[in-house]
């Protein structure tokens, strides 16, 4: 079974990640201000400009834009570009939820596992996930050419021989369900379903649980 995992919200606590980064950038610029919420701005601005982008833009650039919203809604000048790099130069030390280096080999020993992820090929190659799973099952945004939560995403994952996706986050549950895809999705601190979006049927406290689950789908 070819199986996804978001990369941001399920494999990755890019909160922590993201946050910190953001706090030391900001810090370093004489503003003094909490990473968690900084990154909860700019990641919301990051979203939206993926959602309302007609065609495809580097998940870099979305990032770039975001931040400059983020600069420009607290009254913050500075170089943009700069600040954006310097986000993205931190990948390698966003942590992984701490289930992941343990459940993905074994994960692996039994499927087929990858990530679909809104995120640009040489940026995901920067995180600690890119080591532990195989190359060609990287379904980025970049390789499909359409964005998270649109279905085209969803539908060319399917079409690339996907089964099912393992989502945390509301935005990729609610996506990938009325794509039509299968969804087991797996509870992260932080993320919430949508009250007024569709409830997946299958649910894990982590993905060490995910195997079992997998079995009762054949």
């Amino acid at each position: 079974m070819f199986v996804t995992i978001d990369l941001f919200s399920a494999l990755i606590d890019s909160r922590a990640g993201g946050g910190a980064a953001l706090a030391r950038i900001a810090g370093a610029a004489g503003h003094d201000v909490d990473g968690g919420a900084l990154f909860d701005d700019w990641d919301a601005r990051c979203k939206a400009s993926q959602r309302d982008t007609v065609g495809w833009i580097p998940f870099a650039e979305h990032c770039r834009l975001a931040l400059a919203g983020t600069w420009a809604a607290r009254g913050w000048s500075g170089d943009v570009g700069a600040a954006t790099e310097e986000l993205l130069d931190s990948l390698p030390s966003w942590p992984t939820w701490p289930d992941v280096p343990a459940a993905l080999p074994r994960l692996r020993e039994r499927h087929r596992v990858g990530v679909l992820s809104n995120v640009d090929d040489a940026l995901l190659a920067r995180t600690r996930v890119a080591g532990l799973l195989d190359p060609d099952d990287l379904l980025t945004s970049e390789r499909l050419r359409a964005y998270k939560p649109g279905p085209e995403i969803y539908r060319r994952a399917v079409a690339a021989g996907v089964e099912v996706h393992v989502p945390a986050s509301a935005r990729d549950v609610r996506g990938a369900l009325e794509a039509g895809m299968a969804v087991v999705r797996v509870v992260r601190p932080g993320h919430r379903l949508d009250p007024a979006g569709p409830v997946p049927g299958l649910v894990v406290p982590d993905l060490l649980a995910l195997p079992d689950v997998l079995a009762t789908l054949g």
